[in-house]
Order: structure tokens, then C-alpha cells, then sequence
């Protein structure tokens, strides 16, 4: 394969699969690491967190975009498919791909920290506040990758991402998940990373309709834009603190 030549659909499911799962362990595994470490100040555990996450994340964007446009989010994916970037069928198989990776990484984080490879979480994450914040985040997520990849290069776009999601781990309710690949793993850790089984589908509708509300949006704002083709765009975050509701 040629350098210029775009990589084959094993590559690039393989890359997003890869991605998510470094992404979920790194949320996770710096979770735990940062309640074991200030298990008295709730706040710096979700600075530590929220520094973590970030890192890794601008990290993977641009280790992977060149490969898949590093998503690493369905949510992502969807917009692309809405916006002709991306083929229904290949975004099917970024879908599986991401929930693999993300389950993948979930598990990888408990074992690293010495806990069972899989919990059914029993953390409750409910309410309005909590699903508008989940909309406000992904509509926010999907904005940014819209507008800074038609105009700016993967290492811009990747910082504009990484800025964004450290960002919303602070000003929303729900510390964003923004990605409903990383929802449906977290349903698996009974940590203080979890959500309850039965809070994942209000989570994921919530996201759903943030992402198709930016991507309409953003469509309108920037019409007939020229996209990069070295497209990024990616998730996801997740939180280190309990919730008070």
C-alpha cells in the first residue's frame, strides 16, 4: 500500500478499536488511580482526571487520525455518515469496533488496578440535568470537530478536541461522556467511573440527538466549506468524581 493510498476498512476498524480502548483505559485506569491517590478531595481526583484524559486524548487523535479520523465515538461516526463522509457500512463497523475497544479498555483499567475484569456499575446517573448535559456536551463535541476540521490541520484539531472535552468534564452535570461507546462500557465498571445498566439508554438518546443537532447546525453555519482530508474526530471523556444526584 502506497503511502498516499487510503487504508482498508481491517485497518481502520482496527485503529478505531485501538483508539477507544487506550481512550476507556485512560479514563478509567486515571479515575482510579486519582481516588487511590486523593481519596479525600473529590476535586483533585477529577483534576487528575480531567488532565489524564485529555492528554491521552489529543495523544490518540493525532497518533490515529492519519488511519480511521480517529472517531472513536458513534456519535461522531453518525455525523459523518449524515454529512456523505463516511459510508453507512463502514460506520457500521466503526460502531462495532468502538464498543469493542471501549469494552476492551474498561476491562484492561480494572485489571491493571487488580479488580474484576467486569462490575455491573450501581451508579445511578439520572435525571434532567443530567441528560441535557449529555445533549450540551455532544452537540458542543461535534461542533467543534465539525468547524475545526474544515479549516485546520489534525494537530490543531486534535488540541481544539482534547481542550473541549477537558473543558466539559467541568461545566457539565454529567462530566461528559459525549460518546455512547464509552456509556454502554462504563455500564461494566462498578466504580465511581460506572453508570447504571438502566441510565445507558437515556445517555446514548441524549448524545444521539446533541450530534445531530450540531452536525444540521454546523452544515448550516459553514456552508460549501472544503473538509481537510485528514479528518479528525473523536469522543469522549468520562468523569473521575461521584455524583451528588
Amino acid at each position: 500500500m502506497s503511502g498516499d493510498a487510503k487504508p482498508n476498512i481491517s485497518r481502520r476498524a482496527a485503529a478505531e478499536a485501538l483508539g477507544t480502548g487506550f481512550l476507556l483505559a485512560a479514563v478509567v485506569g486515571s479515575g482510579i488511580m486519582a481516588e487511590r491517590l486523593f481519596p479525600e478531595s473529590v476535586g483533585l481526583a477529577l483534576l487528575a482526571n480531567t488532565i489524564a484524559t485529555g492528554a491521552a486524548l489529543a495523544a490518540l487523535i493525532l497518533a490515529l487520525a492519519p488511519i480511521s479520523g480517529a472517531h472513536f465515538n458513534p456519535a461522531v461516526s453518525l455525523s459523518a455518515v449524515i454529512e456523505r463522509e463516511l459510508p453507512a457500512g463502514d460506520a457500521t463497523i466503526y460502531l462495532a469496533a468502538q464498543i469493542f475497544g471501549a469494552v476492551a479498555g474498561v476491562m484492561l483499567a480494572n485489571l491493571m488496578f487488580e479488580l474484576p475484569a467486569f462490575s455491573i456499575s450501581q451508579h445511578d446517573r439520572h435525571g434532567f440535568g443530567q441528560l441535557l448535559s449529555e445533549l450540551v456536551a455532544t452537540f458542543g463535541l461535534v461542533g467543534v470537530i465539525r468547524s475545526c476540521s474544515r479549516y485546520r490541520s489534525t494537530p490543531v484539531v486534535a488540541a481544539a478536541v482534547a481542550a473541549y472535552i477537558t473543558a466539559a468534564y467541568w461545566f457539565t452535570a454529567s462530566t461528559s461522556f459525549a460518546n455512547p461507546a464509552v456509556t454502554v462500557a462504563r455500564s461494566l465498571s462498578d466504580t465511581f467511573a460506572g453508570i447504571a445498566p438502566g441510565d445507558v439508554p437515556g445517555f446514548i438518546a441524549a448524545q444521539i440527538t446533541g450530534a445531530f443537532a450540531a452536525t444540521l447546525l454546523f452544515r448550516w453555519l459553514i456552508p460549501g466549506a472544503a473538509l481537510v482530508r485528514t479528518r479528525v474526530a473523536v469522543p469522549v471523556s468520562a468523569d473521575c468524581a461521584e455524583e451528588s444526584g
